[in-house]
């Protein structure tokens, strides 16, 4: 394992004879795979973790996204191409399977053609259940859902011509039943791996235990950011307006459903860079939120832009604010920019889908105000239990995604580029974005 330090690279005999530190610069090692529970790491993979997740140390995180990257990280390590120890038995698997098929004669045709059975019904049977995993992410889904079609094809190419050879409708039959059935799982495995829920991989307090490990021997994470209270973090208490300039307004305001959410976009200065305000519904940050809010109720030309999870309890931000409390004027302008379920439904994977009996039956709870004007695509998403949080995206994926939104939303009023959707809310409009970024 190298040094994060000085990249000097030591092995266990050098990690065990100076107590965890470098034989070269002494600096502690935050991690040893060898006694590590799984899943196992190194302190250069925990590095370049922190340096992705951060855009190279340049945008603050907030402990959930810190979360979400990680175990994706560490999906995509354990499972590896088709999946981590699948990946030798699908291989070691053909090349016996071809092996078989090739060196078939009549005389064993009848055991052979059940050994056949038996391996080709594994591979699939294992390629499939890889492929529908929750733990696994969409990329490893994917390549099992490939790797079934590939596995079909090779069958019936190395099949059919030693079972014409020997003659054997038996071996023909055979081999081509087991490459529609490989096929045709791993079609519709494609087509549906996208909105298959995921389950966590790793335990909020394995990574509460990584970050006191890394902490100790590197002190701590300038980036991470605290969870949001009263008391703001200094990156974000630097970054705030000063609340005594009451004669300034905004053209623009980014809502957020969540102080996380709201933190971590004040932190990376999105509001200094692109003139606008940043809230939370819950009035974060709490400081300068009367104030905020009495400088953008002055703009009659204001653009309000609603940043939330894709998710039951969530999908009424938008409605929220047209109340007497935020901003009831019907000349202001309300942006939905997501997350939606026809956002995530027109996506072709990578979205982190959650789902729990709990928001199966928020959904069904939805006012009626908000059910009729979802698709019936949208309700049966929603209905199942399925949701998606904005953490479950990089900080950077986040900026681009409201960058190009209030981009966008400059000319919603004069072209209709199908960037968004109108929806009427009694005498008002609010404007959705038809996809996330």
């Amino acid at each position: 394992m190298k040094c994060i330090r000085c990249d000097t690279d030591n092995n266990l005999e050098d990690r065990t004879s100076n107590e965890g530190r470098c034989k070269n610069c002494n600096h502690p090692f935050a991690f040893e795979p060898t006694t590590m529970d799984y899943p196992k790491f190194t302190d250069p993979f925990f590095a370049k973790v922190l340096q992705d997740i951060s855009a190279q140390n340049t945008l603050c995180f907030t402990p959930k996204q810190l979360f979400y990257f990680l175990d994706q990280r560490l999906k995509q390590k354990t499972f590896g191409g088709i999946g981590g120890a699948y990946s030798f038995v699908y291989r070691f698997g053909v090349v016996v399977l071809i092996i078989m098929i090739i060196f078939a004669t009549s005389d064993e045709i009848y055991g052979l053609l059940l050994g056949i059975t038996i391996l080709s019904l594994f591979l699939i049977f294992s390629l499939f259940k890889l492929s529908n995993d929750s733990e696994s992410n969409y990329r490893v889904r994917r390549s099992s859902a490939t790797s079934l079609k590939v596995l079909g094809i090779f069958i019936v190419i190395v099949g059919i011509g030693p079972s014409l050879y020997i003659n054997s409708i038996l071996l023909y039959s055979l081999t081509t039943i087991i490459f529609l059935v490989a096929f045709w799982l791993g079609f519709i495995q494609q087509r549906r791996i996208a909105q298959i829920p995921q389950t966590f991989f790793i335990s909020a307090a394995q990574m509460q235990g990584w970050l006191y490990s890394w902490a100790r021997a590197n002190g701590s994470i300038s980036q991470l950011l605290p969870p949001p209270s009263n008391a703001l973090s200094p990156a974000a208490q630097s970054n705030l307006p000063d609340p005594n300039v009451t004669a300034y307004s905004f053209d623009r305001v980014v809502v957020c459903q969540s102080d996380a959410i709201a933190q971590m976009l004040i932190a990376n200065n999105f509001h200094f860079e692109n003139g606008c305000a940043i809230l939370s519904i819950s009035g974060y940050p709490q400081r300068i939120f009367e104030t905020t809010m009495q400088m953008l109720r002055r703009n009659r030309s204001l653009k309000v832009f609603a940043f939330h999870d894709c998710s039951p309890q969530d999908m009424g931000l938008v409605y929220q604010l047209r109340t007497a409390n935020w901003f009831p004027d019907s000349n202001v302008a309300i942006v939905d920019i997501g997350l939606s379920p026809r956002q995530i439904l027109a996506t072709k994977g990578g979205m982190f889908i959650q789902n729990s009996k709990a928001s199966a039956q928020a959904a069904k709870n939805l006012p009626p105000q908000i059910r009729e004007n979802l698709s019936n695509q949208e309700l049966q998403w929603l209905d199942k239990g399925n949701f998606v949080e904005l953490e479950s995206f990089t900080p950077q994926r986040l900026i681009q995604v409201l960058n190009r939104s209030i981009t966008n939303s400059q000319q919603m009023d004069t072209v209709d580029d199908g960037s968004f959707i109108l929806i009427e809310d009694s005498d008002r409009y609010i404007y959705v974005s038809d996809s996330f970024g």
